[in-house]
């Protein structure tokens, strides 16, 4: 294989698609200012504790993590911010689990009506920028441990909010 031509095989992007029993505002809404409500403690790169995390709701915004000793550790920022239908995050975190400006994966979410409720349509692309550790990143990302059960997560509690709304 050539130089040029292994640099065009990249890893697919994570594509995930669910269906949520709520409108599209409502489910932007818990996927954005609810983040903190869905997202597992487990999950957190910073050295403090977790306590909860963040996504400004603007372009340009910080995706950011809160410690219980107060401090803060960045995920990434806001590529477009368009309630209520779709949400562009950039993700700026290593295959070391480390913060770095520079590194720019991105996690795209759409939001969009359908009978019944939302049909979110997730991305998580641009996976090459991890280098030679793209595969081993995506496997991660896509397990129950990765966006699969994180999305579970958040399904869980749009619908379960919704039912409680709706009995």
């Amino acid at each position: 294989m050539t130089t040029a031509a292994a640099r065009t095989i990249r890893p697919a992007p994570v594509r995930k698609l669910l269906h949520v029993k709520a409108p599209p505002e409502r489910a932007f809404e818990v996927f954005t200012a609810g983040f903190a409500r869905w997202w597992p403690a487990s999950h957190h790169i910073g050295a403090a504790a977790y306590k909860t995390s963040v996504i400004e709701p603007r372009v340009g915004g910080r995706w950011y993590e809160t410690g219980d000793d107060g401090s803060t550790c960045e995920w990434g920022d806001v590529l477009a911010w368009e309630p209520p239908h779709r949400l562009v995050l950039a993700w700026r975190i290593t295959a070391d689990w480390k913060y770095d400006a520079n590194l720019l994966t991105e996690v795209e979410v759409v939001f969009t009506a359908e009978a019944g409720g939302t049909r979110v349509d997730f991305e998580h692309r641009l996976l090459e920028n991890w280098g030679e550790r793209s595969e081993t990143m995506r496997t991660a990302i896509d397990s129950d441990g990765g966006w699969t059960g994180l999305l579970k997560l958040y399904a869980e509690l749009v619908n379960q909010e919704e039912e409680e709304k709706h009995p």
